[in-house]
């Protein structure tokens, strides 16, 4: 449930109502705009028609939220949420490119790509020091060390970082070290991480998935935003289908889907959502058109040589192309890739 106050309401009644709310069990979240005031009541709403909330000073409305994502539904906030990292904004106008390898492999190659990725457009680097692999034989990342060259990217490059953290224990480690935090689509639904992620001060890109719904995909977000992270950043990287012929289905239909139901940002995986390089600059338009917020596309200067994920990996060449192809697709909806 919602109660929607007037945005003129003096602090002291919207504490009258937040007070019996506590005394209720539950737990208020306060999104305030200049027009009006939204309380989120988070908890069992078997006792909220029990007390006639209208008859508190201030209150316009109390709506119930049908939806079992409450803090992610559109009901709770109507307008988009926009992300900012420092002098990068996810959800506004600028359709945001984030790039780089799947994995960090040494320094000398995360600087490479960290440089010739931002000539390109890129806003963002990717990388990951802790692998999950589907093999325990798989390279599974330089951890800490790579964590490292990342940094020192961030220092020369001025891109900010993404990388994935895989446990609850990692975070602390992790967040001396990125600007974003991924989650992987294996741990979407590793609850104890994204109630832990729910505490710390940095955005969370959060990938659905690979056989998640999308209700599953933002009952997960659920997780972080009631734990009072309110920076969380969606990601479709496609799901798993009869069809084999792609690593994914990539489910390009989700980001207006998600559009509808949420307020959070999207992004795109073209890479792990197809599994075929030749398919990547493709699926960027397409969703840049379907409205994507962003994209996340792994390069690499040999994807042949890639220690992992070489399949899915374009070269400079074909990421310079497709950045050229988005900027278009960008403008002939209203938006921009700079």
């Amino acid at each position: 449930m919602i109660i929607v106050m007037n945005g003129k309401t003096s602090e002291e009644h919207i504490q009258k109502v937040i007070q019996k709310l506590n005394e209720m069990g539950h737990q208020v979240d306060i999104s305030r705009g200049e027009r009006r005031i939204v309380l989120g009541v988070i908890g069992n709403a078997k006792n909220l028609n029990t007390v006639p909330f209208y008859a508190f000073d201030g209150v316009e409305e109390v709506v119930p939220i049908e939806k079992p994502y409450k803090l992610a539904s559109r009901e709770y906030k109507s307008t988009a949420t926009k992300i900012k990292v420092k002098d990068v904004v996810i959800g506004g106008k600028e359709i945001v490119v984030i790039a780089g390898p799947c994995a960090v492999e040494s320094q000398e190659q995360i600087l490479q790509i960290a440089k010739l990725v931002k000539k390109a457009g890129a806003k963002i680097l990717r990388g990951g020091a802790f692998k999950p692999r589907t093999s325990p034989y798989s390279f599974q990342g330089l951890e800490e060390e790579g964590l490292k060259f990342l940094a020192q990217a961030r220092e020369e490059t001025g891109l900010l970082i993404v990388t994935e953290v895989m446990s609850a224990s990692q975070i602390e480690l992790v967040y001396e070290y990125t600007d974003i935090f991924q989650v992987g689509a294996r741990n979407m639904q590793n609850f104890i991480l994204l109630k832990e992620l729910g505490k710390v001060d940095k955005p969370v890109l959060l990938k659905r998935g690979m056989s998640a719904t999308i209700e599953e995909l933002l009952l997960s977000a659920e997780y972080i935003l009631s734990h009072g992270n309110k920076q969380v950043i969606l990601c479709e990287r496609g799901i798993r289908t009869f069809e084999n012929y792609t690593r994914n289905t990539l489910d390009l239909s989700a980001v207006p889907v998600i559009k509808q139901l949420s307020h959070l940002p999207v992004i795109v995986d073209p890479s792990h959502g197809t599994g075929r390089q030749e398919l990547v600059t493709p699926m960027s338009r397409a969703a840049v058109a379907a409205g994507a917020d962003g994209l996340i596309i792994e390069v690499h200067p040999n994807p042949q040589e890639s220690v992992s994920d070489g399949a899915q990996t374009i070269d400079f060449n074909h990421f310079r192309e497709l950045v050229s192809n988005i900027r278009l697709v960008a403008q002939a909806i209203g938006r921009e890739v700079n």
